[in-house]
């Protein structure tokens, strides 16, 4: 038996039982999770080990890449511009960024960035050795290339360049990078210990990832999807080199722990403020509800409806019993869910990877209890 660590509140027991039983069923080897109802937290836990050599622990203060969970993070630093009047999201994105203005997009605007909608799902010119790690190559290989689709049509999943092209808004109207920013006005007021591009004062805590147990290659077919997940590659393993912890990729290279998640999120989900912090307004929080678009987005072959930043709820594929419901996962497992009717942010931060970029059964279980403590009371 895995030895669980933490706080549970007595009406969560089930999300514990569900956490012990991811160590138990689904072969677990380190995670976390931490739940908040009304802007507190009710569940705040973790277990396990680093490796599966299991000789050291998972604790307190463990932390690990997060994959697209991240983009969560990007989101909101673009939805707090907005709600203090710096950027307005329905202009064209080449207002902030004039370069951007070229091969046919000057009419894309700032929130088909947050919607997936852009048509720059991935890049024409090859990223090789550690160009992923060069913003500015990055982002000048981005505003030079042309859709890949007309943009705001469809959503095609960005999933790497997507916080490249946040970030450099952010860059523009604040003149700080996107995990500064992130930072000094989300992380640091509220205690939230989430970085992206991580200190060399942090890396004793990560937790190395295990990758999932088959590397399923990409086809090699010319659509959207291959392209995207071809060029930058996505490969597990990088995610324990120095370089990829250091850069500042805000699609995928957050480190966290559940608990940090939810102390960044609670926010969304609690009306703008928690834990004694005001990060932005209610309304601000509403404008992740905005659709942008829904239908089988072009690059995951699933159905999404994408409001500004997150996944929003679909009764056809429900997360959960309320409208006003958000998420969005990472790469092998991770999740991160905003509910503003239940007033409820949930998150999920393991270290053994399964294949798929949409979450599994280990996150959903846990979500499920939550929402089963909910309905019980």
């Amino acid at each position: 038996m895995v030895q669980i660590h933490g706080h549970c509140a007595d009406q969560f027991a089930g999300v514990k039982a569900a956490f012990e039983s991811n160590f138990t069923a689904h072969n677990d080897i380190g995670a976390s999770v931490a739940v908040s109802h009304e802007g507190e937290f009710v569940v705040d836990l973790w277990g396990g080990h680093l490796s599966s050599d299991r000789t050291e622990a998972w604790d307190e203060n463990t932390i690990t890449n997060v994959w697209s969970s991240t983009k969560t993070m990007a989101a909101m630093c673009l939805l707090v511009l907005a709600d203090r009047g710096e950027v307005d999201l329905t202009s064209p994105a080449a207002k902030y960024w004039p370069e951007f203005a070229t091969a046919g997009k000057d009419k894309v605007e700032v929130r088909h960035f947050l919607s997936h909608m852009a048509g720059l799902s991935g890049m024409d010119t090859k990223v090789e050795g550690a160009a992923l790690y060069d913003w500015d190559w990055m982002t000048s290989e981005l505003a030079a290339q042309a859709p890949w689709w007309e943009p705001g049509t469809a959503s095609g999943y960005h999933a790497l360049t997507q916080g490249h092209l946040i970030g450099e808004i952010v860059r523009r109207v604040t003149g700080q990078s996107l995990g500064a920013f992130f930072a000094s006005e989300i992380a640091g007021p509220l205690s939230a210990d989430f970085h992206i591009g991580i200190g060399d004062e942090h890396v004793p805590r990560i937790s190395p990832l295990t990758p999932p147990a088959e590397n399923v290659q990409p086809a090699n077919d010319g659509s959207i999807a291959s392209r995207t997940f071809a060029n930058p590659p996505i490969v597990a393993t990088q995610a324990m080199e120095p370089g990829w912890r250091k850069a500042e990729i805000p699609a995928a290279n957050g480190h966290g722990n559940a608990r940090s998640i939810v102390r960044a999120q609670t926010p969304m989900a609690n009306g703008g403020e928690a834990f004694g912090k005001r990060i932005l307004s209610e309304a601000g929080t509403r404008r992740i509800f905005e659709k942008q678009s829904s239908g089988v987005d072009l690059v995951l072959g699933i159905p999404v409806t994408f409001g500004l930043g997150y996944g929003i709820n679909d009764p056809a594929m429900p997360l959960g019993p309320n409208e006003n419901l958000a998420y969005w996962g990472g790469y092998g497992g991770s999740i991160v869910i905003v509910d503003q009717d239940a007033r409820l942010c949930i998150s999920y931060v393991m270290n053994r990877m399964e294949q798929g970029t949409t979450g599994d059964v280990r996150g959903l279980s846990l979500v499920m209890a939550a929402y089963q403590a909910l309905a019980e009371g």
